[in-house]
């Protein structure tokens, strides 16, 4: 008998990212402690341990134990969208709600020094910073006049929230950000090959040289990442296809549709959690949940969401569940939904072809005129460049402009979803969308509605109402 237990770290400041992965990796042959194993390891032989078996015989289950943290500075917020699609990786990002940019921090694209639209682009990123910055204190101006009318009592913390929460729509997406990275080997190969593989040379180029950097702590498990053909094979013969397609109709669509969903989520949830604590075939269970009381359901639903604390992950038995949302949101607001990494999300090009969204506080501190003319500016600009330059004109558009995205997840993400981004605290940009995702899921709710709720009393059309002059302004 063994019970001699032994938990501890193996130390990244004494062992290179590789070593630690073939360590933990050889427990499953060797009957050694992890540092007896680590001990015996140098960087070469766990470089020729990966080249043999995560390279060689595919075991990338293996590269998954070594990780790194990257430090990514000055990339555009453009470029971010694909740094950050990686569903396996932890990301923190510079926040246009906390921060102001200076007005030089914005990225210039190899594809506009190249062209002849380079005194465009910069005169008119240049001027949408400058408005940015010039719409700060008067927004200020206009929240302390309001608040002495008023007799409000705003905290310098409140007035600075407000200002940024409302000045960032100024902002296009060549603005540049700092991104923090952890990832593992695995996710990181996976991520490489897709910048490497992006239309935006900006992409390609930080691709090309997060992975020059990671090979100093990965010589093996990255060294053969390269574009994958299959990916812009994807993108040129889907874009061919759609446009040898006869024109679909364009009739008007909501900007929030519940597209698809699992009609019986609810009996398939309660279906799973007699499963999970049970001894018998999920087929059999089927017929016990049919013919089981509203009293013992309930009882059911107590298990699943009664004892929950505000900091408690609900059991993955909700994960037997499928929505799939079609959304128009603003590109602010993009910016945080695409953080929800558990859905699936497809974003359409940022373009400034579905509008934009004005808040009412610009409106009513008298900058209604300068923001339209801000929008417009993008647009043209926008239309010159994207005929030479299709993806580098995205560069432009400012986080206003909308941008539609199909998203599909279950309901435990959901409830993830809504818990956070309903919560006051959360952008009204964000809140807006979260709370008419989450009317629309209640709806098709009979058991369930009761626990599945917004953080506060606050409506979709209420946001709506109290935060934007006009949600989509073409």
């Amino acid at each position: 008998m063994n019970d001699n237990r032994r938990i501890y770290l193996l130390d990244s400041r004494e062992l290179n990212p590789e070593t630690i992965a073939v360590t933990f990796a050889k427990t499953s042959r060797s009957p050694q402690s992890f540092d007896q194993i680590a001990h015996e390891l140098s960087d070469e032989k766990s470089s020729r341990f990966h080249e043999k078996w995560v390279v060689g015989y595919g075991h990338a289950s293996v590269a998954e134990h070594a990780v790194l943290h990257i430090a990514v500075e000055n990339i555009s917020r453009l470029a971010v969208e694909c740094l950050e699609s990686n569903r396996l990786a932890s990301y923190t990002e510079k926040s246009s709600r906390y921060q102001v940019w200076s007005a030089d921090h914005f990225f210039i694209p190899d594809e506009i020094k190249k062209s002849g639209w380079l005194d465009l682009y910069q005169s008119t990123v240049s001027t949408l910073f400058n408005k940015y910055h010039a719409a700060l204190p008067v927004i200020r101006a206009h929240l302390e006049q309001e608040a002495q009318s008023q007799h409000k009592n705003y905290t310098e913390r409140e007035i600075h929230a407000r200002c940024m929460d409302v000045c960032r729509y100024y902002l296009p997406a060549a603005a540049t950000a700092n991104v923090g990275i952890t990832i593992n080997a695995r996710s990181l190969e996976h991520a490489l090959r897709k910048m490497l593989s992006h239309p935006l040379e900006e992409v390609r180029q930080i691709g090309s040289e997060i992975k020059q950097v990671a090979l100093t702590h990965l010589p093996a498990l990255i060294k053969y990442v390269e574009a994958v053909p299959y990916l812009k094979q994807a993108c040129q013969q889907t874009s061919e296809l759609l446009h040898s397609l006869p024109a679909s109709e364009n009739q008007n669509h909501d900007w929030c549709e519940l597209v698809d969903l699992d009609e019986e989520f609810e009996e398939r949830i309660l279906t799973a959690l007699l499963y999970r604590f049970g001894e018998t075939a999920y087929g059999n269970l089927t017929q016990v949940t049919e013919t089981m009381s509203g009293d013992e359901k309930r009882e059911l639903l107590d298990v699943l969401f009664g004892n929950l604390d505000a900091h408690d992950i609900p059991l993955r038995e909700l994960e037997y569940s499928r929505f799939v949302f079609d959304i128009l949101m603003d590109q602010g607001a993009y910016f945080e939904f695409k953080r929800h990494r558990m859905m699936t999300q497809t974003a359409q090009a940022l373009t400034p072809h579905e509008g934009y969204a004005v808040p009412r506080l610009l409106v009513d501190a008298g900058l209604e005129t300068d923001f339209e003319e801000s929008m417009q500016l993008a647009r043209d600009t926008y239309e010159q460049i994207v005929h030479h330059q299709q993806a580098a004109a995205s560069y432009v558009i400012p986080n206003a402009y909308n941008r539609r995205v199909l998203a599909g997840f279950n309901l435990r993400t959901a409830i993830h979803f809504t818990q956070l981004r309903t919560a006051p605290n959360a952008h009204f940009a964000i809140r807006r969308v979260a709370n008419r995702m989450l009317e629309m899921i209640q709806n098709r709710m009979q058991l369930f509605r009761p626990y599945f709720n917004a953080q506060t009393d606050e409506t979709w059309q209420s946001i709506e109402q109290e935060y934007f002059s006009s949600v989509r302004t073409r």
